[in-house]
Parts: C-alpha cells; structure tokens; sequence
C-alpha cells in the first residue's frame, strides 16, 4: 500500500491554508488522501483537474498532479488529459458552483461523451468563495446576501439530471461518513467511464443551515438498491427529505477514449506521438517549401 504520507501538501508545515477552519474540505482531502493509499495510486499516477472556488484548491494541498483551470472549465481539460495520456487517473473536482452554474454546459456534454474521469463535486449548498450568494443548489427560501427576501429559484437536482442523461456512474455521498465516502470515491475512481460523485459538505461560514448535524439529520443511506435499475434509481433520486446516499446508477458503456478516432488504428498515448508533417502538408495542400 503506498504511504498516505506522499500526498502531504505540496509544502510540509506551510499553515498558509485558504479554508475557514472546520470547512468540510479538509475531510475531502483526508478521504481522498485515503483513497489514493487504498488504490496504491503514487502522486505521479494522479492528476487534480480544478476550477475556481474554495473546493477548487483542492490540488494545492494534496501532493499529486494538479491544473488549476477557469471557472468552470475542469472537465473538458480533464478529457483532453485522460485522452492524451490514458494511464493517468484523472480528476475534474469543484465546487457545486463551478460545476452546476460556470461548468453546467460541460457537466452535460461529458456525460454524453463519456470519458473514463471522475467528477466530484463539493457541494455545500452556496458559493463560499465570493461570499454567501445562493448557487445552482441552495434550498428554496434561504436568505442569502444576495437574495436578503430568500431565494426563490428551484434547487437544481444533479443526480436526477446525471440518470434522465444515461450518465455511466452516478453517486452522492456526505462527507461526514468517512469510510463511507471512502469507498463510493474508490468505486467511482476504478469504474470506466465517467463517474459523477456529489459530495455533500457544510460551509461553515455562509450557510448556516445545512450544517454538519442538517446533513446527519437529513439524509439516510439506500439499502436493497439495485443501481443497474435506471428507473427504481431516478425515483431515489427526486427524493428531497430525506435525501438518499450511495450509488445510485451504474451503466457500463463505451468510453470516450475508446471511440476516438485517434485510438482505432495506433493505441500509442498521444503524448507520446511526434507530428505527422506529411500528413500536414496532405491536409493543407501545402506547396515545396512548407
């Protein structure tokens, strides 16, 4: 088993931590860090795709491979890195901000695609870096600063929309149940093809309702769930109070990096490939000279 030790921050004793103490992403990195040990991934096997946001630094404190992206942009960089180089475990990992509102678009344009990556999603119910705004799934009537009257919007519902989509593997945990994340993440990292895992998470600075003990209290585990049944897991998944945890769908299917043309004849990583000039020049209907 490899040393939870090689995924110490990239800094030994550096306190210069971005996150409000008691911030559920500190458990987020102690599961991960567990993961990686468990799954005897070293630090040069795993790459940290990131957005922006408080969840999004996640790859500043966990000695792996990281790329910080643009809001919202983690996913499609994580399919082009598992597509140049698909040995690699690849991570697209955000905030519910960065994923459902910026990277929306990406969230469901991958699930049809279909790359062998895994997305978690850090979901606390607001957007904790700029302040306290309601994001994509806070809870209808919460008063935020910018919606003091109580936000009226309807929550999003990412698990439900990753199951109508045919999404390849679909999951919610609460990071609060450590052994528990744990494993769903593990299953989530060794299934092929996309793997979506909402991460349940108290801010505790700027929500003040979904808290450590809200989540204990309103959320239960599914016991007897058949996640190769897309019909019993979408009625799982439009449960609101309390709300269900575990996997909830698995569908086995081609993988993007499967199916792209760049792999039918030559399975030569594309990192590792020099250019073709010729078949340049064919293209471009290039002259002596080129």
């Amino acid at each position: 088993m490899t040393s939870p030790m090689l995924f110490e921050p990239n800094r030994p004793g550096s306190k210069d931590v971005a996150w409000c103490p008691g911030c559920g992403n500190f458990g987020i990195r102690n599961i991960l860090r567990k993961v990686f040990a468990e799954l005897n991934l070293t630090p040069q096997e795993v790459v940290i795709i990131s957005g922006i946001g408080q969840a999004a630094k996640m790859p500043h404190y966990i000695k792996v491979n990281g790329y910080h992206t643009l809001h919202g942009r983690s996913i499609p960089i994580a399919t082009a890195v598992k597509a140049s180089n698909p040995k690699l475990t690849v991570i697209a990992e955000g905030g519910d901000g960065d994923m459902y509102a910026e990277g929306g678009n990406h969230f469901l344009h991958a699930i049809r695609r279909n790359p062998d990556i895994t997305v978690l999603i850090h979901d606390n119910q607001i957007y904790g870096l700029t302040k306290g705004q309601a994001s994509p799934t806070t809870m209808l009537g919460m008063k935020t600063p910018t919606q003091p009257w109580g936000v009226f919007e309807e929550p999003f519902n990412p698990i439900a929309l990753a199951i109508a989509l045919d999404a390849s593997f679909v999951a919610r945990t609460f990071m609060g149940y450590f052994e528990e994340s744990v494993g769903i993440i593990k299953k989530a990292i060794q299934h092929k093809g996309l793997a979506i895992v909402d991460i349940f998470h108290p801010c505790v600075s700027f929500n003040k309702v979904n808290t450590y003990e809200w989540y204990h209290k309103h959320t239960y585990w599914m016991e007897d769930h058949d996640p190769y049944n897309r019909e019993e897991a979408f009625k799982r998944a439009i449960e609101t109070d309390p709300l269900p945890l575990g996997i909830f769908y698995i569908h086995e299917k081609p993988t993007f990096e499967e199916q792209v043309m760049a792999y039918k004849k030559d399975k030569t990583p594309l990192w590792q490939r020099k250019p073709k000039f010729g078949e340049i020049k064919k293209i471009l209907g290039a002259k002596k000279g080129f």
